[in-house]
C-alpha cells in the first residue's frame, strides 16, 4: 500500500517499531478486528529476511501459546526450534561445586521451554503481520514527531526514500511505542526510564561440539566472565551437535576475545566449560552487544502505551526479555478488546491503566530479581561468594524454592505436592 493510501486510511492503533513484539501486537489486534498501522524505518526486504544476529531466545510455555494463537509459531522451520529440558547453574569454575539443577518436574509440563533464533522470530512475526487483514505496514518511514491530544494520538513521518517530501501525518485513538529500549518515541511522549548500564558486553555465537548436550542449558557464573551454553538443534547438514555460547565480560576483555582467531576463541569457551562437550568449533560470526537494562517510569498514559523493550529492556541472564514482550501483547490485546466490547474509548487512560498496572506487577519482580542475580553473581568479594553458595545449596535442598524458580522459567505455576494426611 502506498504512503498516500495509508495516510487516508483510518487506524485504531498506530505502532512505532516493527520488531517481533510490535508486529505480534499488530497481528493480535488485527485478528481481534482492529485496524492497525505499523511504522518502521527498515525496508520491507530486511524485515522479510532478517540477518542472523547470534541471539537465541528462550521461550516459556505461555509465550509459545501466544505465538501459536497469532500464527507465527507455525511458520518456524523444524530446525529453528530447539528444546530446553533442563538447566544447570554453576557458581565459579564448572565442576568446582555442585550445580543447581532445574527441570520441569512438578510443573505439569515435560520440559522447561524452547529456544529459537531471534532472526527466525523476527521473520515469522513479519510474515504473519504482512498477511493479516487489518495490518498496514509502512516501511522506510522515519517518525519525526509524536504527540497526544485529548481526542487522539498523532505522529508525523518522512519517507526515507524521499527526504525532500513533506512529512505525512497519521492519527488514531491510540499510539504504541515498540521501538527498542532506547525508544525515541517514548522520549517524545514525555515518559522517562531508569537505565542501568552494567558496563559489560555480551558476545554471542554458535559452536559445533563433539559430545551431545542432551538439551541441557548451563549458566556458568565466573567472577570476571560469565558463560552460558544453550542447546541448539543439530547442524542442518550433518546433524552435528550445536550450542550457542553467550560470554559476558568487561568491555575491554570483550574486545580481546573478539580479536582472537576463531580457533582460539572456541578453545577459550571449551576450556571455561571444562571440555564437557568435547572439542568445539566456531560456526559463523561472533556478535557483541552492550548490556543496558531499562525500565520505563510508566507503561501507559492517555492515548499511548509502551510495549516490549520500550517498556522493559532486560538483562538476558534470566531469558525473560521477549517473554515479557509477549505477555504485554496478550495483556494489551485483552484490555483493548474488552474496552471495544463495552463501547469504551481504547485510548482512554482508564482503559490503559489496567494494562500498565498488570504489566508492572508482572515485570517489576523479574526486572529487580534479574538485576540482583547479576550483581550477586559477578561480585568477587568474600561475602557475596558465600551468599551465592548458600543460595545454590538452599535451592537444591528446598523443593519449594526450586519449584518457584522453575515456575518462572516455564511461565507456569508449580504443581506443589499435597500435604501428607
Amino acid at each position: 500500500m502506498t504512503t498516500q493510501d495509508v495516510s487516508s486510511q483510518r487506524s485504531d492503533v498506530l505502532i512505532v517499531g516493527a520488531g517481533p513484539a510490535g508486529l505480534s501486537l499488530a497481528a493480535s489486534l488485527a485478528q481481534a478486528g482492529m485496524q492497525v498501522t505499523v511504522l518502521e524505518q527498515q525496508p520491507a526486504s530486511t524485515l522479510a529476511a532478517p540477518l542472523a544476529d547470534g541471539r537465541e531466545i528462550a521461550l516459556t510455555h505461555p509465550s509459545v501459546a501466544t505465538l501459536q494463537r497469532i500464527g507465527s509459531w507455525q511458520r518456524l522451520a523444524a530446525h529453528e526450534v530447539g528444546l530446553l529440558r533442563e538447566a544447570q547453574v554453576h557458581d565459579g569454575p564448572v565442576g568446582q561445586r555442585g550445580a543447581m539443577q532445574l527441570h520441569a518436574g512438578g510443573s505439569g509440563v515435560q520440559h522447561l521451554g524452547w529456544i529459537v533464533p531471534n532472526h527466525a522470530l523476527r521473520r515469522t512475526a513479519y510474515e504473519v503481520a504482512a498477511h493479516t487483514p487489518g495490518v498496514r505496514l509502512v516501511t522506510e518511514a522515519r517518525v519525526t514527531r509524536v504527540a497526544v491530544t485529548p481526542a487522539h494520538a498523532e505522529l508525523e513521518y518522512t519517507d526515507t526514500r524521499n527526504l525532500d517530501a513533506a512529512p505525512l501525518r497519521l492519527q488514531a485513538p491510540l499510539l504504541v511505542a515498540a521501538d527498542s529500549r532506547f525508544s525515541a518515541t517514548r522520549r517524545q511522549l514525555g515518559i522517562g526510564a531508569a537505565m542501568h548500564d552494567f558496563g559489560r558486553t555480551v558476545i554471542v555465537c554458535r559452536l559445533r561440539h563433539e559430545l551431545p548436550h542432551h538439551e541441557v542449558a548451563h549458566e556458568c557464573f565466573g567472577y570476571e566472565q560469565t558463560l552460558a551454553i544453550l542447546p541448539l538443534p543439530g547442524d542442518l547438514v550433518d546433524g552435528a551437535p550445536m550450542c550457542s555460547a553467550v560470554v559476558t565480560t568487561g568491555a575491554a576483555h570483550a574486545q580481546e576475545l573478539l580479536a582472537l582467531p576463531p580457533e582460539a576463541f572456541a578453545a577459550r569457551v571449551q576450556a571455561q566449560f571444562k571440555d564437557r562437550l568435547g572439542a568445539m568449533r566456531l560456526v559463523g560470526e561472533r556478535h557483541a552487544y552492550p548490556l543496558v537494562a531499562v525500565y520505563a517510569h510508566r507503561f501507559a498514559a492517555a492515548r499511548c502505551a509502551l510495549l516490549g523493550d520500550a517498556a522493559v529492556g532486560m538483562h538476558p541472564v534470566t531469558a525473560h526479555g521477549f517473554n515479557l514482550g509477549l505477555a504485554g501483547v496478550d495483556s494489551l490485546t485483552r484490555a483493548l478488546t474488552q474496552a471495544r466490547e463495552r463501547g469504551a474509548d481504547i485510548g482512554a487512560a482508564s482503559v490503559l491503566e489496567g494494562y500498565a498496572r498488570g504489566h508492572h506487577r508482572h515485570a517489576w519482580p523479574l526486572y529487580q530479581g534479574t538485576n540482583a542475580i547479576v550483581r550477586l553473581y559477578t561480585d568477587d568479594r568474600p561475602l557475596p561468594r558465600l551468599l551465592r553458595q548458600v543460595v545454590l545449596a538452599g535451592a537444591n535442598r528446598l523443593p519449594p524454592l526450586k519449584g518457584a524458580i522453575v515456575s518462572q522459567l516455564t511461565g507456569r505455576r508449580p504443581a506443589w505436592p499435597s500435604a501428607a494426611p
